[in-house]
């Protein structure tokens, strides 16, 4: 494979005093485009506000740090104002009008992962806004305006050109945005860090994933995800797809060492990730990694929603299901030596605990 899958970091976008929109180009990471995949990340400041926008792709959002309040409007269904915090996973669907605003923390830092096939450019999102210095009516004329919305055109040219800032405001200390309702949250918002864990391997890792049972709009998305927190060198079992879906990754915090390997069986990626990267392995291959002592979590989707994976090592693995005479024929290694193979890793899964 002669693509490049080195993990990449996010580049500003724009930005101002009410924060930052960065994105992965696929000039730098050729697999977003040619996996049809877009990532970004919103920083607010406090008192920051994300101007209302569409989206020309589904996608799903992950809260990385800090907390404060997002505004989702579904096509022709009513504002749903929700309390977003840290570890909160929220879907996307496609169509749906999106706002965010961080109230009083420090940073509020939401990443997007999403597929692309619906997108302007393949491998990037590419939102429209729908007030500010690039809004959407900026470009029609006081006329056309003024008869859209019903009004003069002297109020059509004030709704038009008041806000003067592109993407990202900074309010006023005081200013009352609407109010979030504990309720919005049910089927929207996930929680991963409190959601109940689909692994827990005592000194392995955890694991929750995103599904269509339990955050339902994932199905709208066409992706899965999870939320993986790796122990300190402990190990993550060879594995892959066997959906043939494309596995995007986001390293949350800590660090480690990854490979990934082709279905040829050349390895085509070997580098150790840090906070911050983004790097994508393609269908069929198979990856995986060994944490630093300070243990690594990541977030990542999978292009499909309800995800499906083979892991080559453990008990669940597929040599544990092979007779001792196919082993031995396949690896050509005697009796003994099969013995010795097939006694290993029967009780541990996904996660290795590192060793003694």
């Amino acid at each position: 494979m002669d693509i490049d899958l080195t993990p990449k970091l996010a580049k500003q976008v724009y930005g101002g005093d009410g924060g930052s929109y960065h994105a992965w180009c696929p000039n730098d990471l050729p697999m977003l485009k040619e996996g049809n995949i877009g990532a970004g990340k919103l920083a607010l400041t406090k008192n920051g506000f994300a101007l209302p926008r569409y989206s020309d792709s589904a996608k799903v959002a992950y809260v990385l740090q800090g907390s404060g309040v997002a505004g989702i409007v579904l096509p022709e269904k009513d504002e749903k104002v929700v309390a977003i915090k840290k570890g909160d996973s929220i879907a996307l669907p496609f169509g749906v009008v999106t706002w965010w605003y961080n109230k009083e923390d420090p940073e509020l830092v939401v990443l997007f992962l999403g597929d692309t096939k619906t997108a302007h450019k393949a491998g990037s999102f590419t939102d429209m806004y729908l007030t500010g210095s690039n809004g959407i009516f900026t470009g029609f004329s006081t006329e056309f305006v003024s008869r859209a919305w019903d009004v003069e055109e002297s109020v059509a040219k004030t709704l038009v050109s008041s806000q003067t800032a592109k993407g990202i405001v900074k309010l006023d200390a005081g200013f009352q945005m609407p109010e979030p309702k504990q309720a919005n949250r049910d089927g929207m918002v996930l929680n991963c860090e409190e959601a109940p864990l689909d692994v827990d391997i005592k000194g392995g890792g955890r694991v929750v994933v995103l599904n269509t049972k339990n955050l339902p709009l994932v199905g709208e998305v066409g992706t899965g995800a999870d939320l993986v927190r790796l122990n300190g060198s402990a190990m993550c079992s060879p594995g892959f797809s066997c959906d043939s879906a494309l596995q995007v990754t986001y390293i949350v915090r800590g660090s480690g060492r990854v490979q990934v390997v082709g279905p040829d069986g050349k390895r085509i990626l070997e580098t150790h990730l840090k906070p911050g990267n983004l790097f994508i392995v393609p269908r069929f291959c198979v990856v995986s990694k060994i944490a630093d002592p300070d243990g690594m979590d990541w977030f990542s989707i999978i292009t499909t929603p309800n995800p499906k994976f083979t892991n080559l090592a453990g008990k669940v693995s597929p040599w544990k299901s092979l007779s001792p005479q196919v082993l031995q024929a396949s690896f050509k290694v005697a009796p003994e030596v099969e013995k010795h193979f097939s006694s290993k890793r029967t009780a541990e899964e996904v996660f290795f605990p590192p060793p003694n």
